[in-house]
């Protein structure tokens, strides 16, 4: 047999399929659940924008993002809602709320915005843009490497 067509992958002990890697991030909760945590999340940031409660409208909408498998659904509502909110602050408030958020929150927030950068047609690039600015002049440019090496991903 021609060395050429042997696997070697088959004798790597460390090869891992996307399903292995991906299945640690299993929350345990059914795509249903999910998309019901989702909707409700939706519903809780929508009644504090009606209130006028900017700040905490975000911070909710940051809180428990769907990470899995066959979530589309609910990743898509969520990035919606986060861009939503996003679209509302003034331009010159975004550095101050930003430094109100954890580290984790902050990483949180870069994966929505790369989620919505990742459909212009949709979402308002100028808008998600002007966040990753802000974001990366308070975060820096670490915040951008932990969300593109992290595994759990809102798109």
């Amino acid at each position: 047999m021609s060395w050429r067509t042997i696997d070697i992958d088959q004798y790597e002990e460390d090869a891992y399929t996307e399903d292995e890697i991906l299945a640690e991030f299993e929350t345990g909760l059914t795509p249903e659940q999910v998309a019901s945590a989702t909707q409700t999340r939706s519903t809780d940031v929508r009644n504090m924008l009606t209130r006028g409660e900017l700040n905490n409208a975000l911070i909710r909408a940051l809180e428990e993002p769907p990470y899995g498998r066959h979530l589309e659904a609910s990743k898509n509502e969520s990035t919606k809602t986060v861009s939503e909110v996003l679209t509302l602050f003034r331009a010159a408030d975004i550095p101050q709320f930003i430094k109100s958020l954890s580290t984790e929150q902050q990483d949180v927030l870069m994966k929505y915005l790369y989620a919505g950068m990742g459909k212009p047609e949709q979402y308002n690039s100028s808008v998600l843009l002007t966040w990753h600015e802000k974001l990366t002049e308070v975060a820096g440019n670490g915040c951008i490497v932990r969300v593109m090496t992290d595994k759990r991903t809102v798109f």
